[in-house]
């Protein structure tokens, strides 16, 4: 399992994300993830929009394997929902 985080700095719930994914490749429950910064990378929310096919008001939008979960809120219910974390 893959996690890729689209975020912005000063965004608190970017950095929740990060700490989440970083403890679940911590504890080896994912492969990996990466953080993609959409201002330094120059990914408009519009850009997102496209990819994820719906719109998005807010950040961070997480995909795991290539499929959007959400926000960081999607995000910790499926870790719950799936018991990836004790």
């Amino acid at each position: 399992m893959f996690v890729v985080i689209f975020g912005r700095p000063g965004c608190p719930f970017c950095v929740r994300a990060q700490d989440l994914a970083q403890r679940l490749e911590s504890a080896n429950v994912i492969e990996g993830h990466r953080y993609v910064d959409i201002w330094a990378e120059g990914i408009s929310k519009a850009d997102l929009e496209k990819t994820i096919g719906k719109p998005v008001s807010t950040v961070p939008q997480i995909f795991i394997d290539q499929n959007h979960v959400g926000g960081f809120t999607e995000f910790d219910q499926y870790v719950r929902d799936n018991a990836l974390m004790a």
